[in-house]
């Protein structure tokens, strides 16, 4: 019988978690505020999720959630330390993005202007998502900087974040919502 996991481990009350590995680091620490991203897009993604949407787009949801735990299992790992296996992420990942984003494209009028997030609460949840996956690639960039973060990584966010803006197109089309196109003033 598995041993059951714990909640709360008193561990963190000093402001410190453990990596991956078993490194003690500061909660406010590059590679924490980046699986941190992750955790909270993940979170995002089960809200759009949890909506009335397709079927099909359920399942690539929760697909794109397995994939968002894997990175977040190897952003949290300790790079100077050997862990024990961990799951990987591949390039038929990536291409299972590319494929939904250019299926969605070819029920979408073509854009010829930049949009206004809005229109149907789903619509909103997905700008949301994809500004939060936005914001996890700017982390794990910054990240990368000081320590290396596997290149299919930031490839899988910069590819989601298309994905949540044509879902968010997709999604409005079929829920009836109006895009509305952003106009400068002049």
């Amino acid at each position: 019988m598995a041993e059951e996991l714990k909640i709360y481990t008193k561990g963190g009350d000093k402001g410190e978690t453990s990596l991956l590995g078993g490194t003690r680091v500061a909660k406010s620490h590059e590679r924490v505020e980046a699986y941190g991203n992750l955790d909270e897009l993940n979170s995002f993604i089960g809200l759009i999720r949890d909506q009335e949407i397709d079927a099909h787009y359920r399942a690539v949801l929760i697909r794109i959630q397995e994939c968002l735990f894997v990175a977040e299992a190897l952003v949290a790992r300790d790079p100077e330390k050997q862990t024990r296996n961990l799951p990987s992420l591949s390039a038929e990942d990536i291409l299972m993005l590319e494929k939904e984003i250019d299926e969605m494209n070819e029920e979408l009028p073509s854009l010829t202007n930049f949009i206004l997030p809005g229109g149907h609460p789903i619509v909103s949840y997905c700008h949301l998502a994809r500004t939060v996956c936005r914001r996890a690639e700017r982390s794990l960039i910054r990240l990368n900087q000081e320590s290396p973060v596997e290149d299919i990584i930031i490839q899988l966010l910069n590819r989601l974040s298309d994905y949540l803006f044509v879902l968010a197109r997709k999604t409005g089309k079929d829920t009836g919502a109006i895009e509305t196109p952003w106009i400068t003033q002049k």
